[in-house]
């Protein structure tokens, strides 16, 4: 015999059937390395920092009328707080380059919020306003990027991809990068890297036409993989 759905069991089958599925939490525990100033690898799995902006890689700033690279500095201020211990990182989505978009943790401490308040990252308010007071507090204090004069990570890197003919995937669709270690990695389109890497030939950078054609040449993926 058929049961007849009631208004309310009618009514409650179509709440799920229209309700999108929510991220499941996930978290990972141990050792981290930092990529950049606002993302970091544990355990495999390459993380975002969540509500916050950190200058990018080869971003420049300004301090006592002298350049200053703060891209770098925001990155080793990440190292510095990852060296200190194991970290646990929480997350329920993840960004259009299939990087959890994480909040970490060392104990009490959240690793997004000091990165803030340290000066070396910005809050990221288009996203999330979690993290306001502390990019207050560090404006206040001069503290990192705000003891000189700097460009947004966001407008920094709507510039770049302005003014770099190569940004487009159809004219550098693998770029080949030589960072501050000399070491030599491709990054292929549509992967976190990629969007990162500005490419600068006086220090060796290039464009390839695929992967096969970077590998001859000398250049790497990079660990943890590239494209996802």
């Amino acid at each position: 015999m058929t049961r007849r759905a009631t208004p309310r069991r009618a009514a409650a089958f179509l709440l799920l059937a229209i309700t999108p599925s929510l991220g499941a939490a996930e978290s990972r525990h141990g050792r981290a390395e930092a990529i950049d100033g606002d993302s970091l690898r544990l355990a495999g799995e390459e993380m975002r920092l969540h509500g916050i902006d950190a200058p990018e890689w080869h971003q420049s700033c300004t301090r006592d009328g002298r350049g200053n690279a703060c891209g770098v500095a925001a990155r080793d201020a990440l190292a510095a707080l990852l060296a200190a211990g194991p970290v646990t990182c929480h997350w329920e989505e993840r960004d259009a380059y299939g990087r959890a978009l994480a909040t970490c943790l060392r104990g009490a401490e959240n690793l997004n919020a000091a990165l803030v308040a340290q000066g070396h990252a910005l809050a990221y308010r288009r996203y999330s306003t979690a993290y306001v007071a502390e990019e207050d507090a560090a404006r206040r204090a001069r503290r990192g990027v705000w003891a000189g004069s700097f460009e947004a990570p966001a407008a920094w890197r709507a510039r770049e991809r302005r003014e770099t003919p190569a940004a487009g995937s159809a004219g550098c669709p693998v770029k080949g990068n030589v960072n501050r270690a000399g070491e030599r990695i491709y990054h292929e389109h549509g992967t976190p890297g990629w969007r990162q890497v500005r490419i600068r030939p006086a220090q060796g950078d290039r464009c390839f036409d695929d992967a096969a054609q970077a590998r001859a040449a000398g250049f790497r993926a990079p660990r943890g993989g590239g494209r996802r």
